[in-house]
């Protein structure tokens, strides 16, 4: 077991509270990667608080209200709830783990004065761990090392937490933080835990069980000692940092604030700072305090404490809101720039606005009204006006982050065109740098070669290869391009087997042209309803994407070809008959079901003159020009540039 010795951060947490400080306060947000335990363990603490009554039926994951965030298992926004232990109250923010939502995890960690640092017992850290705790580093939060689902068989927490400290001493030489400061981190305190079951202890459990100890007095006995107090001034004049946006039908827009200096009333007339400089005079109307999951009114509210106003039509994150006597606003909120954009405009296709589950949401103006109400509270975002006056060009940190935002608008009754994602590029004295990625993957020893073949034709370089007993772990540095459509095809390469992740690492120069497909499209060449006996005279060409009865247009992609060519077929074609009959004539013959394609994998599939259709009830790969002719003379063009 890993004895922390005192430092200075838990030394001021434990401490005689000086004035101004909250000694019954700890702000406290939860970070780790993907798929880690950070939702599971925030419902094991909410239970053990007894936020739960008796007859409330208990769902797993209760912060993850969102339908998208059920559905893909992960946390795509931050989140805010109170747990109460033994007199002490504890807002715990959980973070997101992807890189791609990064914004999020930036936010939250303004919120807070420490973090909880979860790491999967058996896989140990992964990129995403890295770039979290990253940002953990870079706000200097103290940190409580979390070895989490101990109970797994495949546990093996004692090289976990030895890989955790490897990291932070990488990070902190990456950061040149200093001896002293890196032996502080080296010092922190470790808690193992199975949120599964809600136990938590100080002492390593048998790998593969969960700890001894019942309950999770011992996280949160170490939380409190590790993570300080507010010290954020009661007596200044007020400075409320607005870190979060919500609305509701009867208070309209509502403002996540983390309260660092002075007292917040409701009906006081405050300083509203905003990002242009300016300062207006504002009434908060409402004032809202978080108990468990919900928010209920309170009369007041000071430095500290987390609380949600109302009453500011345009409020916007980042806002400060002060002492209209002593207006000094807060640093605003920075984030990462974005490293991937996709062009999203109105549906172009013959079929839009005419199907059965057609959207109700088709013109430019409500697409512009739709991308700029999603930069009001996301921040990791832009949106960029094109060349045409229905379409723009948003940018944000991944494919994933893209994609969720277009599924949403989508789910919303929404018809768009959704081009191929691309790379952010910087010039940098003189010379066009690109985005690239650190790439961890865990494979199966019998396809190392396939992935190591995978990664070459992306110009991927390897930085490390740690052989296990049947299973190989990969790090690779590879450019963003490389890794668009590589999902799943690294899927297919191991049969489902293999897992992937990567974060974001830096800009570096242009390392030139990418085959990353190797194979090109089947295109539609007129319009009509896919017939069966067209699909099993076609079988040969490839594998199709859509099923007998599906209506295509021309300029449509309707499957994969085997050729790394694009073929224009006719899939509409229909058996002629004939006076002649034999007494086989009319067997059936098995047509092969297709591959349906999710908007992920349609946005992974496209090539570089292709582009996605999505509307409520469908999704589509088809020709940014859907005639032939025009397409060739396009290509015969760009070849002769060459």
């Amino acid at each position: 077991m890993l004895t922390p010795a005192p430092t200075g951060l838990r030394d001021e947490a434990s401490a005689e509270p000086r004035p101004g400080m909250r000694p019954d306060l700890r702000n406290v947000a939860i970070i780790a990667h993907v798929d880690h335990g950070k939702t599971t363990l925030v419902d094991a603490m909410l239970r053990a608080s007894g936020a739960f009554g008796s007859r409330v039926e208990l769902v797993d994951r209760v912060l993850d209200s969102g339908d998208l965030e059920r559905e893909k298992g992960i946390t795509i926004l931050a989140k805010h709830t109170v747990v109460n232990w033994n007199g002490l109250t504890v807002n715990v923010v959980d973070t997101p783990g992807h890189a791609d939502f990064g914004g999020e995890v930036e936010r939250g960690l303004s919120m807070v004065d420490g973090v909880l640092l979860l790491v999967d017992a058996s896989e140990g850290p992964l990129p995403q761990t890295r770039f979290v705790l990253r940002k953990a580093l870079s706000a200097q939060l103290p940190v409580v090392l979390v070895v989490n689902k101990t109970d797994r068989p495949d546990a093996r927490s004692a090289e976990v937490v030895d890989e955790s400290l490897e990291l932070l001493l990488e990070l902190a030489d990456e950061m040149q933080l200093g001896e002293s400061a890196t032996q502080q981190l080296l010092d922190l305190p470790v808690v193992y835990c199975s949120a599964r079951f809600g136990r938590a202890s100080r002492i390593r459990p048998v790998d593969g069980t969960a700890p001894d100890e019942p309950g999770l007095e011992a996280l949160f006995d170490t939380l409190a000692a590790t993570v300080p107090a507010p010290s954020d001034d009661v007596d200044a004049p007020l400075q409320a940092h607005v870190t979060n946006l919500d609305a509701t039908s009867y208070l309209g827009r509502i403002g996540l604030c983390r309260v660092r200096a002075g007292r917040l009333r409701r009906g006081q007339q405050v300083a509203w700072c905003r990002a242009d400089g300016t300062i207006a005079r504002v009434k908060i109307t409402e004032l809202l305090r978080t108990e468990a999951l919900h928010r209920v009114p309170t009369e007041a509210a000071e430095a500290g404490d987390l609380v949600a106003v109302a009453g500011i039509p345009d409020l916007m994150i980042g806002d400060t809101l002060a002492d209209p006597d002593d207006s000094r606003p807060l640093p605003r909120i920075e984030v990462d720039e974005p490293a991937i954009a996709v062009t999203i405009g109105i549906n172009t296709s013959p079929l839009a606005g005419r199907e059965e589950h057609a959207g109700t949401k088709l013109t430019a103006r409500q697409v512009k009204g739709r991308l700029e109400a999603e930069l009001v509270g996301n921040v990791s975002i832009r949106v960029l006006p094109t060349e045409r006056p229905d379409a723009w060009e948003v940018q944000g940190r991944g494919e994933l982050a893209l994609a969720v935002l277009v599924e949403t608008m989508r789910r919303e009754g929404f018809e768009l065109t959704v081009g191929k994602p691309e790379v952010v590029t910087r010039v940098v004295d003189g010379v066009v740098h690109e985005p690239f990625e650190r790439l961890a993957i865990d494979v199966p020893t019998s396809y190392l070669g396939a992935i190591t073949q995978l990664l070459a034709v992306r110009k991927g370089e390897l930085d490390q290869m740690v052989h296990g007993e049947h299973r190989v772990r990969l790090d690779y540095r590879v450019a963003s391009r490389g890794l668009i459509g590589f999902r799943t095809e690294f899927l297919t390469v191991t049969r489902g087997s293999g897992i992937a992740h990567h974060v974001f690492d830096g800009y570096r120069p242009w390392v030139g042209e990418l085959r990353t497909r190797r194979t090109g499209s089947l295109v539609a060449d007129r319009t009509g309803p896919v017939t069966a006996y067209a699909s099993l005279q076609l079988a040969d060409r490839g594998e199709l994407f859509v099923a007998p009865g599906t209506v295509v247009y021309a300029g449509m992609v309707v499957g994969e070809s085997t050729r790394g060519d694009d073929l224009d077929i006719n899939i509409t074609r229909e058996k002629k008959l004939t006076n002649i009959r034999s007494s086989s004539s009319d067997e059936f013959e098995k047509v092969t079901p297709p591959r349906l394609l999710n908007l992920e994998q349609a946005l992974e599939f496209c090539s570089t003159d292709e582009c996605v259709e999505v509307t409520p009830g469908v999704v589509r790969v088809r020709k940014v020009e859907l005639d032939a002719s025009t397409r060739a003379r396009v290509t015969a063009r760009a070849r002769a540039g060459r």
